[in-house]
């Protein structure tokens, strides 16, 4: 069966990280949906969101306004993805990040998908917290290119 959700009709009962408020429009207890979650995300003007992860979940992020920057760690230096509408990212599972949004006017306005039914979110102290989880992802991916 088919279900909809009106632009009006998502939920703010969904994991949230300082700075930032997510909207929940598809999951598994809104809709019974078994292996995908679908929401939304604002970013308010100057502000940028705590450092966080979202588990096991691949997360596709496409960029509906503004010009979010994405902020992780790259060989442990910061790097910094600058995007505009119409961009996607994709997170990989366990990768620490961050949104910022840097202008002084604009919201930004992103259409979240992720391979898991539940919106995952472990909020972290800071990028450069241990995740034994991202290690083990990494030696297996190292592993299969071996």
């Amino acid at each position: 069966m088919i279900h909809h959700t009106g632009h009006d009709e998502l939920s703010e009962d969904t994991a949230q990280t300082p700075g930032m408020r997510r909207f929940e429009a598809i999951s598994g207890k809104r809709n019974g949906s078994r292996k995908i979650w679908m929401g939304k995300s604002h970013v308010a003007p100057g502000m940028l969101s705590g450092d966080h992860h979202h588990g096991e979940a691949e997360t596709g992020i496409y960029i509906v306004s503004g010009h979010p920057v994405f902020v992780f760690l790259e060989n442990g230096r910061e790097r910094r993805v600058e995007t505009g509408p119409g961009d996607y990212i994709y997170v990989p599972p366990y990768v620490p990040h961050r949104e910022e949004n840097p202008s002084p006017d604009e919201e930004a306005i992103v259409v979240l998908a992720r391979s898991t039914q539940e919106g995952i979110v472990v909020n972290l102290p800071s990028l450069r917290a241990h995740i034994p989880e991202l290690d083990e992802l990494i030696a297996e991916l190292a592993a299969e290119d071996a």
